[in-house]
């Protein structure tokens, strides 16, 4: 496809260079060859800048909310000079796994998946999202608006949602819950499923498709604001302790002039009208940097687990 372009732009150069030389005035050349440089700008920065991927697999607002992702995308390419190519990914694993062989350079991912990838290959922090001015979240756990059930002790022999095995919100809090009552899912629960989606999870509530729920307070909030009709049929009856974000993460080896750029830019995005536009969109504040040890509380979950199952 870059030859193809190429090829068209100096196509194009051609006929530009024809009209110069059959009569065009000596002010019309002089805008003529001003267009043949640019265009010769263009086709050379084209051909030698490789697109960044960006992932978007656990973003902060469900799939719906991809038109601000888009903008999001268009607004770093912009301010960094280079193509940016969004890539998505339909579970958390999938993510994770580009991410370390490389597929992927920077992406949205869920806390779990931050914490896993870390620990397993160097995942760094690029930015974090700031919701309510804090850089966490909850994990909420959701029954319909009508059920009887007041707490998540009432779920016993009941029917429930996770979203993602790698999810925080949507899978390890919850089991890390049970395992603290000496319980796993299929011990405490009649059926439980993977939604993989927390606006699917939220939906499955509201249609009474399931008893019970664990979603992400973000989406929860999210989904709220924009189709309250659909939360009005859920209730929350348990808030988690709060969390570290779900943050925007990168490859360790990445250019680090490339990650200072889009850090500089993530972070400095709310200073401008259409930065924080964007940002509204995405129920977020503004960007800032992220601290690794707002997610050793997820750590300790894992460790805990960890040491239940393996007695």
């Amino acid at each position: 496809m870059p030859r193809l372009f190429t090829r068209l732009l100096l196509c194009h150069l051609a006929v530009m260079s024809v009209m110069t030389l059959t009569g065009c005035s000596d002010r019309n050349a002089q805008e003529v060859r001003l267009d043949q440089q640019r265009v010769l700008k263009r086709v050379s920065s084209t051909s030698v800048r490789t697109p960044l991927r960006l992932g978007m697999g656990a973003m902060i607002t469900p799939k719906e909310g991809y038109v601000y992702y888009k903008q999001l995308k268009d607004y770093l390419e912009e301010k960094i000079d280079r193509p940016i190519q969004l890539v998505d990914r339909e579970n958390y694993d999938q993510v994770n796994k580009l991410l370390e062989s490389g597929g992927l350079d920077v992406a949205f991912i869920c806390a779990g998946p931050y914490v896993d990838g870390h620990q397993k290959f160097g995942l760094e922090l690029l930015a974090v999202p700031l919701v309510h001015g804090k850089p966490f979240y909850h994990a909420y756990i959701i029954v319909p608006q009508e059920s009887p059930i007041r707490d998540f002790s009432g779920l016993r022999g009941k029917s429930f949602a996770f979203t993602d095995p790698k999810s925080n919100s949507g899978c390890l809090v919850p089991t890390y819950m049970l395992s603290r009552m000496n319980e796993t899912p299929n011990s405490y629960f009649a059926k439980h499923i993977f939604t993989y989606g927390h606006d699917k999870s939220i939906n499955s509530v509201a249609k009474k498709l399931v008893d019970g729920a664990a979603v992400d307070s973000l989406i929860w909030d999210y989904t709220q604001w924009q189709h309250p009709e659909l939360t009005a049929k859920t209730r929350i009856v348990t808030t988690s302790p709060p969390y570290g974000i779900p943050p925007i993460v990168v490859r360790k080896d990445v250019d680090p002039a490339i990650k200072g750029q889009l850090r500089e830019t993530l972070l400095r995005m709310h200073e401008s009208p259409r930065g924080r536009e964007i940002l509204a969109g995405m129920m977020v504040d503004r960007f800032v940097d992220g601290n690794d040890r707002d997610y050793d509380s997820i750590r300790e979950m894992n460790a805990w687990i960890a040491r239940r199952t393996a007695k």
